[in-house]
């Protein structure tokens, strides 16, 4: 930079002490959702209550205030360039967080800690109520942080939590984007319904030996792009990936021996995540370069590599016959044709995770509904299981059968993750626009895939998205990157490709 070089210096060295402490953080989150015994979750609590206060302490510290202001006075170069957009985001973050009491970042963390421990076991005896003490308390607190950050005139509390996932992203401009891909997604949908036609589905409840998962999973997590050197793939009750820092990056998924989307399409979703984190640029940790644009945009990465890679034809032709060695009894006498149908089949189903692209952004729009009526206390948490099954009935003709396949699927709440499920569909959109571009700049990809050659696309992706950080904000990434605003068009003349075709709709 042209302006004061000592002061940024001491800038970025400040906020790499606090990303470390988050890092830190991090690690204990992980551990707890693998292997910590049941029995540590009081203590983990007040260890993760504690790193949350100190690293509160580093965000909001005088010291920091006076060194962000001490470069903004500075000859900043580039106002689109890295320097400015790392005090940019440097400025953003220490607003937002001297808004926030350390109390009650203490208390979220103690309280989510204990929640998502609560949430594993209801879920598991599919039992709202034992639950709902620890969803009142989350929502409470989340309460408190959207009045605390507050929000912009003719807005909504829920703005102040999307910020913190989508930077810059409101309620109305989310309603904006979905509501012609609602009206796309629907229209499709009656289509499908209406074709009679039914997919092999059966063909994906075989026997498919846990062992044998595990190890095909991760064999093609690698040969995408995950790098195992530098992570790892565990077992937990929610899929999640970490990034702890360079060269630490962790996956998790869970398996079913009668159930084989479960886990490869969630070990491709997330590996796609674990490719962004491993493609941020090292040198950057701690700034905004060394993070990811938004919730949104790494979803596209993991969406994109779960399903527009994952689940197409050109994938298949290339790892079918891998996949029938894998999994003889299954799939030995099965055609690949029959198979790529069947991880296609479009039908209303419970479980967002193991949902199709289709109906999949209507899940994540009923999620949006009702954490927004939370939020705004409009809709009370005691309200929330029947309120769930009414939305989902609603939505997609068919009613939960108990809490576990209704408002217990998801551990966000738990965690405290108001304002992150509209970022699920986001992704869908940003994948298909950045995935466009990509065909047309390094491809055609299909015809890489069908060699099995995937660093193409994962190099253009490095270089165009992952490296930039959060240099542009979500909606001027898109447009920096393909060269046009932001749509929803991509995403659904995709699905119409895709699916037209399987159900007869061309």
């Amino acid at each position: 930079m042209s302006g004061n070089g000592e002061l940024y210096s001491q800038l970025v060295d400040h906020l790499t002490r606090h990303a470390l402490l988050e890092s830190c953080a991090s690690v204990l989150g992980w551990d707890e959702q693998t292997y910590m015994p049941p029995g540590g979750a009081e203590h983990r609590a007040e260890q993760l209550a504690l790193l949350a206060g100190m690293a509160h302490a580093e965000a909001t510290s005088a010291e920091l205030g006076e060194l962000i202001a001490g470069v903004e006075a500075t000859d900043l170069g580039d106002p689109t360039g890295p320097v400015a957009a790392n005090v940019r985001e440097a400025r953003r973050s220490f607003d937002r967080a001297t808004r926030l009491p350390r109390r009650l970042v203490e208390e979220q963390s103690r309280v989510t800690t204990m929640a998502q421990q609560a949430w594993v076991s209801a879920r598991r005896d599919k039992d709202f109520q034992s639950f709902l003490p620890h969803l009142e308390q989350v929502v409470a607190l989340k309460r408190e942080e959207a009045a605390a950050i507050g929000y912009a005139d003719g807005g909504e509390p829920y703005d102040a939590l999307l910020d913190h996932y989508e930077p810059g992203a409101t309620s109305a401009w989310v309603d904006s984007v979905f509501a012609p891909l609602r009206e796309a997604t629907v229209a499709l949908l009656d289509g499908i319904r209406g074709s009679g036609v039914q997919q092999p589905i059966e063909i994906l409840t075989r026997s498919y030996p846990v062992d044998s998962q595990q190890a095909f999973g991760q064999e093609v997590s690698r040969r995408i792009g995950f790098r195992y050197d530098q992570g790892r793939l565990d077992i937990a009750a929610h899929p999640f990936c970490s990034g702890f820092g360079p060269g630490d990056c962790r996956l998790t998924t869970r398996y079913d021996e009668r159930h084989f989307p479960g886990a490869f399409f969630g070990t491709m979703h997330e590996s796609g995540h674990g490719i962004y984190e491993q493609g941020l640029k090292d040198d950057a940790f701690g700034t905004a370069m060394g993070v990811s644009c938004s919730l949104g945009i790494h979803e596209s990465q993991s969406r994109m590599w779960e399903n527009l890679v994952g689940r197409s034809v050109a994938f298949w032709d290339y790892l079918y016959e891998e996949a029938q060695e894998a999994f003889p009894e299954a799939l030995g006498n099965e055609s690949r044709e029959r198979f790529v149908a069947a991880i296609n089949d479009v039908r209303p189903s419970m479980i967002r995770v193991e949902a199709d692209e289709v109906t999949y952004n209507l899940h994540i729009m009923l999620r949006f509904e009702l954490e927004r009526a939370l939020v705004a206390g409009t809709l009370d948490p005691k309200d929330v299981a029947a309120a769930w099954s009414e939305a989902f009935t609603r939505d997609f003709g068919i009613t939960p059968a108990d809490d576990s396949e209704g408002c217990l699927q998801d551990i966000h709440w738990s965690a405290g993750l108001l304002g992150y499920f509209p970022t699920y569909a986001l992704g869908n959109i940003y994948a298909s626009q950045f995935y466009s571009a990509a065909d047309q700049a390094v491809g055609p990809l299909d015809e890489q895939f069908r060699r099995g050659e995937f660093e193409p696309l994962k190099g253009w992706l490095n270089t165009e998205i992952h490296q930039r950080g959060r240099q542009f904000r979500a909606d001027e990434l898109v447009e920096v990157v393909t060269g046009q605003p932001l749509s929803h068009e991509p995403l659904v003349e995709h699905l119409a490709s895709r699916f037209g075709g399987l159900y007869g709709l061309d």
